[in-house]
């Protein structure tokens, strides 16, 4: 099956086109053939692992050729190996599970097809992007991952929130774009290929180092920066919330933030040793971007905003991991694939208290809903144990793994996701005491009730996954004797320890934080109307003033810059040009005057500059 795995693009690649071509004639039937494509890739995505997990480990990279792309340059092939499976898995798997979910979520919405056609281009290009064995055609993935994040963020573009959202999520990421590419120009110079088999070569024969090494980590962390939502290019995501709240499950959980965490490990040559400049930068940038998505969720009443700095911290959770080099690459996918789990769940979780509630997003306007949505609090309830890192769940076990070996490698930077652990049980419990605790806060025309079954089955395979899957990668070692070979993990490989400090100081701040917010939203009565809060809350509630930043540093300059291009066209180019064009016409019609029409005239002015040419000869022969 490795030989046609290329089917795993190729199915929701077709069913995107069939529905596009086809358009309204799709409209009774299209949802389905959305799911079936994704399902059928998800088949493929199983049989292609069950086939590389039967060869012998050190034959776990297989290479498929497709065709020449660039004659004498690239060849467009795909790269089966764990790591690149592993991302397939969950990409097909979760998103099948999300496009499942969507037929009752978008079940009244007349462009239901035209949802379904995207849904099948975001899979299609994330696959592209892990499944491609050379940056090339990485790069044409994570391009199409951004059109088709723009097309789904703003697929309600009667919306201008909406369609405002979708242009900065599309504009933000092209400044990461723009470092990865710059970043491949720079590989291509230095190694003269674009292929991983072939880096991969040349850098166990050499290893690099340099300056031209710095540079591409660094441009590689800002084109990750750009996909995964860290800092300074985090400003994008929680406005990306403006989608249908299936677009947020699968852009958070399984594809476009997945990206840039993808894109340090495949490159991990260039974040070698844990020590350099750019690994570094990518574990600095990782403990920011964690603490930084944490501080904004504590302060969001927007359920799915809330959700979304959970997931720009939990990304900065892996890429501290991915920063530390082999010891931390297991535990940092480890986490990226359970994380695919609980924040999926999570997120169709919120999508199905929405579905409940009026489309209702404010939190302070639920309250008691686990009596009237049982299923939808039983698996959300699920999800909030796993990201807080409740012991035994999936997320206790990734999450702390990461903790441990950065505390081990960088004091500092290990105890900042120690506090950033205590801030997610904070807001995550705040969420949920908000949500289905307390008194009942509903609106007069709020009829609560449980999602239909298309709904809820998803959110019960997804919280099944979120209590086991954690336990079964980590504690057998089943992940990283699996991905070893491929990210060059060590024979004697990390180990999860259940009693170490840092994962002992952790679970007692997510205690605190826990029963922190038991006592403001738990206990304690929810006002119908936020307080105004502190300077500290005023911070977190307009994201660390990320948009003003932006604005103060960019958006103005660039105004200021183009109305200056333009008073410069205007009264120097147009000037110059103009008065150019008025002077010579100036001169033309005064010289115009001695024009009269007359030979005599002309016969008499030769002769009089004859007579002076000729004074003048006399007068230079007589000196």
């Amino acid at each position: 099956m490795i030989g046609a795995s290329w089917l795993m693009i190729a199915f929701p690649l077709l069913g995107a086109a069939i529905l596009l071509i086809l358009g309204r004639m799709t409209n009774r039937w299209g949802h389905l053939l959305g799911v079936a494509m994704s399902l059928a890739s998800f088949v493929v995505a199983v049989l292609t692992f069950l086939e590389l997990i039967g060869l012998p480990a050190d034959q776990r990279r297989q290479a498929v050729h497709l065709y020449e792309f660039i004659p004498g340059m690239v060849d467009m092939g795909l790269l089966i190996d764990p790591l690149s499976i592993s991302f397939a898995l969950l990409i097909t798997g979760v998103g099948s599970l999300i496009h499942i979910y969507s037929i009752g979520y978008m079940a009244h919405d007349a462009e239901r097809r035209r949802f379904f056609s995207y849904l099948n281009l975001f899979v299609a290009a994330m696959l592209l992007l892990v499944l491609a064995d050379n940056y090339v055609g990485l790069f044409i993935g994570w391009e199409g991952v951004g059109l088709a994040s723009y097309l789904l963020i703003g697929f309600w573009q009667f919306k201008p929130s909406a369609a405002v959202a979708a242009k900065k999520a599309f504009i933000v990421n092209r400044v990461g774009d723009f470092g990865l590419l710059v970043g491949m120009f720079v590989i291509l110079v230095t190694f003269h290929t674009l292929t991983f088999s072939e880096l991969g070569a040349q850098i166990a024969k050499s290893p690099p180092s340099g300056g031209a090494v710095t540079a591409i980590g660094l441009l590689l962390l800002l084109g990750a920066c750009g996909k995964s939502a860290q800092l300074p290019l985090q400003s994008w995501l929680l406005d990306a919330m403006e989608g249908p709240t299936p677009v947020s499950a699968l852009i958070h959980a399984a594809t476009m933030v997945t990206a840039g965490v993808y894109l340090v490990v495949r490159s991990g040559a260039f974040f070698f040793p844990p020590d350099s400049a750019q690994a570094l930068a990518v574990s600095i940038v990782g403990a920011a971007t964690l603490l930084a998505g944490a501080i904004i969720g504590c302060a969001k009443d927007d359920i799915k905003k809330g959700l979304a700095g959970s997931t720009m911290s939990q990304i900065g959770y892996m890429m501290l991991g991915a920063g530390l080099g082999p010891a931390g690459y297991a535990f940092a996918i480890g986490h990226l694939i359970t994380h695919g789990f609980f924040k999926a769940d999570m997120f169709l979780g919120a999508g199905s208290v929405m579905h409940g509630m009026n489309d209702e997003v404010d939190m302070r306007k639920y309250g008691a809903l686990r009596k009237v949505m049982p299923v939808t609090f039983v698996t959300f309830f699920i999800g909030y144990l796993a990201i807080i890192g409740f012991p035994l769940l999936s997320g206790y076990f990734t999450k702390d793994g990461i903790i441990e070996t950065a505390v081990e490698h960088n004091q500092v930077l290990g105890w900042l996701a120690v506090l950033g652990a205590g801030i997610t049980g904070f807001y995550m419990s705040r969420m949920v005491f908000m949500t289905f605790f307390g008194e009942k806060r509903w609106a007069k025309d709020a009829h609560p009730h449980e999602s239909p079954a298309v709904m809820t089955w998803p959110l019960i395979i997804l919280s099944i996954g979120s209590i086991f899957l954690g336990g079964y990668l980590i504690l057998s070692n089943t992940l990283m004797k699996f991905l070893g070979p491929a990210v060059g993990l060590p024979e004697e490989l990390p180990t999860f320890h259940f009693a170490s400090v840092p994962g002992l100081a952790t679970l007692a701040l997510v205690a605190v934080g826990a029963g922190f917010a038991w006592v403001r939203y738990g206990r304690a009565e929810v006002p119908a109307v936020a307080p105004r809060g502190s300077f500290l809350t005023t911070f977190a509630r307009r994201d660390l003033y990320g948009d003003a930043l932006n604005e103060s540093l960019f958006m103005r300059p660039g105004q200021w810059l183009t109305r200056f291009a333009v008073y410069f066209d205007n009264r120097g180019i147009d000037g110059l040009v103009n008065g150019l064009a008025a002077g010579i016409g100036g001169t033309s019609g005064r010289l115009r005057r001695i024009q009269t029409g007359f030979a005599r005239t002309y016969a008499l002015s030769i002769l009089f500059g004859a007579a002076l040419l000729a004074g003048a000869l006399l007068l230079v022969g007589n000196i």
